[in-house]
């Protein structure tokens, strides 16, 4: 086995993982939205999915430190197989009712949740096993992730108009089995801290110790909260503001997955620069220009009814200045954490980070209902500019530009030196 066969394998499978569930963020909403004409009905499936899955992502943390993030991630994508694939198939027979695809894809969020979170877990091992650089892998990591969004997105797009949105979940299905038949042929044996002191501690007392841990770690709290708020905010703008946008502009799925597409596209160049240069760049500079490029700008132009090509142009600027957030983010989070504890932290940054998203597509649908698309898009393009300036006046975020050298406790890597999204 190739000393970089872990780091292929593994990125494979979450670029073949993610590229099914960027089609399923496209065709689940498209098919509620269509065959309902409700987009509080749209943002409710949404909620749905989501707070299983942060529920689920933060409490399999000590899991994850305990059994070993390849196990859970072979397990948690198998049931998904299962879990997604009964939609399409139920809808084939005509019996699949609104409750019961609720109830689906409640179930689909619920085990997503600890296969991400354990997929994340494996980075550092990853990244020690391949003897490559962290920031290099989490740069990886952000372009596969927008590689996945651009191929899924134009999937999505093109699938939805061919056969529907339901037969388009199939993709999604099927690539839970080939990323777990990959992790399991090639990730590393466990998380890089499954071994430790409190090995056998019991499950409580593990989850307190990653939660004492993330709380008194002024960065990771910095960090966290940022994130939560423009995670709900892309989730409104993903699952109800743009496919209502595209609705009423008459463009409909195609035009979300290209507009998808384009961003995935431009972000996937962005995230392989900064994984070739973010060790060298200011991470907190970089870090924030990147936010305020790639945030209010996009509701604007809808709001503004801007043509498509303006629409298409804002896409491939914010794009790109996305991909450098996930390198810089995902390297201070992972070289901040000791390696015992970091299923279980990573378990809750990531979920916290995803904590509010549950509510974007309500307050999605919600807005849209009671304002209108247009004054909903401005009110939220309003609030994305508010979450990523605020950093700029916090102190504590000064200190993501120091690089800590690895200590025997810490994540390390044998070259020195994330999502998002």
């Amino acid at each position: 086995m190739s000393r970089r066969t872990p780091l292929v394998g593994w990125l494979t499978a979450e670029t073949i993982s993610l590229t099914g569930t960027r089609v399923s963020m496209i065709a689940i909403p498209w098919f509620v939205l269509t065959t309902t004409g409700s987009a509080t009905q749209t943002g409710v499936v949404a909620f749905a999915e989501m707070a299983p899955y942060v529920l689920a992502k933060a409490l399999a943390g000590p899991l994850v430190d305990r059994i070993g993030a390849r196990r859970v991630c072979v397990a948690t994508d198998s049931a998904s197989f299962a879990a997604v694939g009964a939609i399409p198939l139920l809808h084939a027979v005509d019996v699949l009712t609104f409750p019961l695809l609720v109830a689906l894809v409640a179930v689909a969020g619920a085990l997503r949740g600890p296969a991400d979170g354990a997929k994340h877990a494996l980075v550092p091992a990853v990244a020690d096993a391949s003897a490559v650089p962290m920031e290099r892998v989490t740069g990886l990591a952000g372009a596969a992730e927008r590689l996945a969004s651009t191929v899924g997105a134009a999937a999505a797009g093109l699938v939805v108009v061919a056969v529907g949105p339901a037969p388009a979940l199939v993709i999604d299905a099927a690539s839970f089995a080939v990323a777990a038949l990959l992790i399991a042929l090639t990730a590393p044996g466990g998380t890089a801290g499954a071994e430790g002191p409190d090995d056998a501690a019991p499950y409580l007392t593990r989850f307190r110790e990653g939660w004492r841990f993330l709380r008194h770690d002024p960065v990771l709290v910095a960090i966290t909260g940022m994130v939560a708020v423009t995670n709900l905010l892309d989730q409104a703008y993903v699952v109800v503001l743009v496919p209502v946008w595209a609705e009423r502009s008459g463009g409909g799925a195609a035009v979300i997955g290209l507009l998808f597409a384009t961003f995935s596209a431009f972000a996937v160049l962005g995230s392989v620069i900064a994984a070739t240069i973010a060790e060298r760049l200011p991470r907190r500079l970089v870090y924030l220009v990147a936010f305020l490029i790639v945030g209010a700008p996009r509701f604007v132009v809808l709001a503004i009814d801007a043509p498509l090509a303006v629409v298409l142009a804002v896409a491939v600027v914010g794009g790109f200045a996305t991909g450098f957030i996930n390198p810089i983010l995902g390297a201070v989070i992972f070289e901040r954490i000791p390696a015992r504890l970091v299923g279980r932290v990573t378990g809750l940054t990531t979920s916290l980070c995803w904590a509010l998203i549950p509510l974007g597509g309500l307050a999605g649908g919600l807005a849209v209902g009671g304002v209108g698309l247009t004054p909903a898009l401005l009110v939220f393009g309003a609030a994305y500019f508010a979450a990523t300036t605020l950093p700029a006046l916090l102190p504590q975020w000064r200190e993501i530009d120091r690089r800590p050298a690895p200590a025997a406790s810490e994540v390390a890597v044998a070259v020195r030196d994330p999502s998002a999204v």
